[in-house]
């Protein structure tokens, strides 16, 4: 499969921006159709071994800077390493700088209104609902729905049906910390099983349904609740890719202080720190209930955008363009709030 360009529009300036992503070339090979027709290899290349050794080699083996050309990866995706909570010095390998904190509270700062959906990671998002955009389903583009949380989960497979989704895929280069989205208690968390592919667009192009192919954590938030965020329930789905064999549950109210692990009953904030990816890149998929947000009107328009060239436009028939946005930025609002809204100027 020869990859095309792909590239994003910028949120903050509009621009649009060319993206290749980090190991294309080995995604490529991977995940060509001759050696997915190999079940051996095509387990192995799945198998969570395979994953954690891909890891190992990238960010932990001391000659794999210079095996996997870490280092001019690191000289080009330019990080800014004045956001790093820790000293620059103190960051002095591949996985430090993947698992870096940032002083968020500074850096990416969270709207003052509570109604307000806010992105849980800085980057590349998509959305859209489930009756809308029903090609993404039946293409096997991106995640069969029941599988997404799991077949078994016929409670949540219910609530979520014709709602909304975000998809929020994180380059190798981003802060991979998750944050809450919204605010609300924990109805239930859990683990599906799955295997380790890579959320490189190439791959996801190449796969049928790789989001639901790939292990992944799911938390069900209930926002209905004092000092939630008034939504409805929210599924937060955060995917295992490739070399992410870990997704480290690590909530914190205040910075990165007394970490927690995620337990049902608990009420979490909206935007502090929830999770960490371990290296490599990763995704997490927001669902929402239907009619109960509304999506911001930029996020929206952008998925149209003719003049980016998108992987995900590949086979739909229509354009299909990510956003890049920041972490705690707003992404979605409480319809209900939005229809008591008399100032058309309003950014939703």
């Amino acid at each position: 499969m020869k990859l095309t360009a792909h590239q994003f529009v910028e949120r903050d300036s509009g621009a649009v921006r060319s993206e290749r992503p980090f190991g294309d070339w080995i995604v490529n090979y991977l995940y060509c159709q001759k050696r997915e027709r190999a079940p051996m290899v095509y387990q192995l290349l799945g198998s969570q071994w395979f994953s954690g050794f891909l890891g190992w080699i990238n960010y932990d083996f001391p000659l794999g800077q210079n095996i996997s050309g870490i280092r001019r990866f690191l000289k080009n995706c330019a990080i800014d390493m004045n956001e790093c909570l820790d000293k620059p010095e103190e960051i002095d390998t591949a996985r430090k700088v993947f698992e870096r904190r940032i002083r968020y509270w500074q850096c990416r700062p969270i709207c003052d209104d509570e109604s307000m959906v806010v992105s849980p990671a800085d980057s590349r998002v998509v959305l859209g609902s489930f009756k809308e955009t029903s090609t993404l389903v039946l293409k096997g583009k991106f995640f069969d729905y029941e599988e997404l949380l799991g077949a078994d989960k016929a409670e949540w497979l219910e609530a979520f049906r014709g709602g909304d989704f975000v998809i929020c895929r994180l380059t190798p280069d981003k802060y991979h910390y998750n944050h809450t989205p919204v605010a609300g208690v924990v109805r239930a968390f859990y683990e599906t099983d799955g295997t380790y592919h890579s959320c490189n667009p190439g791959a996801v192009l190449t796969l049928a349904s790789p989001y639901s192919k790939n292990k992944r954590v799911v938390t069900i938030i209930d926002t209905d609740v004092p000092g939630g965020t008034g939504i409805g329930l929210v599924a937060m789905v955060e995917v295992v890719a490739l070399m992410i064999g870990d997704i480290a549950q690590c909530y914190s109210e205040v910075e990165y202080s007394d970490p927690l692990n995620i337990e049902p009953g608990m009420f979490l904030r909206r935007g502090c720190p929830k999770s960490l990816y371990r290296p490599g890149s990763s995704t997490t998929v927001l669902l929402f209930q239907e009619n109960r947000v509304v999506f911001a009107h930029d996020l929206v328009r952008n998925l149209s955008r003719t003049d980016a060239e998108s992987r995900y436009s590949l086979g739909l028939g229509r354009p299909l363009v990510e956003t890049d946005v920041k972490v705690r930025s707003a992404i979605g609002i409480r319809k209900l709030q939005i229809e008591e809204m008399e100032d058309d100027s309003h950014e939703f």
